[in-house]
């Protein structure tokens, strides 16, 4: 194990270069063209099976051990943001409007770093290593489930994956078992009154002041409907009405998310929406189109799994802290690998502590504390040291 620590300090320097370079050059999900080139490229120099456009535009890379063991699968994803960089440093991406604001470019940085010193040490490796660099993760419908299809996780035993969380301090490891992040949906409410002018109010049909009522009334589901116990967010992100000041709008837009861990509460939170949604809309006679879209599924670790990986996370060599985190209410594909295959997803604490440069995911001054990515890598690495050795006479 202090061959694998060792190897990866000492390509520390390839790590923060990989990143920087992957930072510069990012790519919208589902527009993946030259990262995807880019990290096939670097496993085929490693010798390492190939495969590309897997679910589309994912890269699957395989190490093969030569030692009898259990195939272990790790995944990073690559994709960006469709945001415009504020950060003031040197690899500031060069792509318009188009920014790794969320730590992706880090996610494949470690993990190609981590394929390079496994690959060093493959005369004594046990079993099968599967890199999956998996594209679009930040768009629905993701890149995961594509993947799954094209037959990325055949023959797995196990998978582990890791987010560089900023709200964490670096150093730490945060681990939960069971429900880790949330499912999350989105709704789309379009409602159709008749608009007219400003000071004549009573021969329209405001949409304004029906899709205001709407806001209100459903923000009454989670605090009335759904179980205190039970964890549910329901938010308007965006209502849009564009008139001249003195015209009362025919039809406003509304859009928002839905977060829940639980199926049920889930399905109860889509059939209240509707219910309410129609039944306010019938009160003030107007049109109402209300649709729900399913978007990725909660990320339910594995508990034998997790309990493994945090013992793991506590002999790395610079982690702090290893922490049961509360449940996150972002969302994430990682969810559709384990439910094919047991595994653990875990946070990197990648804050810097500094709350005057810390800013959260997806803001235009994002950024990571560095070293974390190297903890990533270790904390991986070792899980698959750990996990082969303790698995090969199994698998064998």
């Amino acid at each position: 194990m202090e061959q694998l620590f060792q190897r990866l300090d000492a390509s520390y320097n390839e790590l923060v270069d990989i990143r920087r370079y992957l930072h510069q050059h990012p790519e919208l999900s589902f527009k993946e063209v030259e990262t995807p080139k880019y990290i096939a490229e670097y496993h085929q120099k490693l010798g390492h099976e190939v495969r590309t456009g897997v679910g589309g535009r994912g890269v699957v890379a395989k190490l093969y051990g030569a030692k009898p063991g259990p195939t272990i699968a790790l995944r990073a994803d690559f994709d960006a943001l469709p945001i415009q960089e504020q950060n003031d440093v040197p690899y500031k991406s060069k792509n318009d409007g188009v920014m790794h604001a969320c730590g992706h470019d880090g996610h494949t940085a470690e993990l190609l770093v981590l394929a390079k010193v496994l690959n060093s040490l493959k005369s004594e490796l046990m079993g099968t290593i599967v890199f999956i660099h998996q594209h679009a993760e930040e768009l629905q419908p993701g890149g995961a489930v594509a993947m799954i299809e094209d037959g990325c996780l055949e023959e797995v035993d196990v998978i582990f994956g890791t987010h560089l969380w900023a709200p964490l301090p670096y150093g730490t490891i945060g681990y939960r078992s069971g429900p880790f992040m949330a499912a999350a949906d989105r709704f789309s409410i379009t409602v159709q009154g008749q608009g007219g002018h400003g000071a004549i109010p009573h021969f329209t049909k405001d949409s304004v002041v029906i899709a205001s009522q709407l806001v209100l009334n459903l923000q009454q589901i989670v605090s009335r409907r759904v179980n205190p116990l039970d964890s549910a967010v329901l938010s308007i992100g965006n209502f849009v009405a564009q008139n001249a000041f003195n015209v009362i709008a025919d039809t406003v837009q509304l859009d928002g998310t839905v977060r829940t861990f639980n199926d049920d509460v889930r399905a109860s939170i889509e059939n209240e929406m509707g219910r309410i949604i129609k039944g306010t809309c019938l009160a003030a006679d107007v049109d109402v189109d209300f649709k729900f879209f399913r978007g990725y599924p909660a990320v339910v670790n594995h508990e034998e799994e997790t309990r493994f990986l945090s013992d793991v996370a506590k002999a790395v060599t610079g982690v702090d802290a290893v922490l049961e985190v509360p449940p996150e209410m972002g969302g994430e594909d990682f969810a559709y690998y384990l439910q094919h295959v047991k595994g653990t997803f875990f946070f990197t604490g990648a804050g810097n502590g500094d709350v005057t440069t810390s800013y959260p995911h997806h803001h235009p001054k994002f950024n990571i504390e560095e070293k974390a990515m190297l903890l990533a890598a270790k904390t991986l690495g070792k899980a698959v040291l750990t996990y082969a050795e303790r698995h090969a006479e199994v698998k064998a």
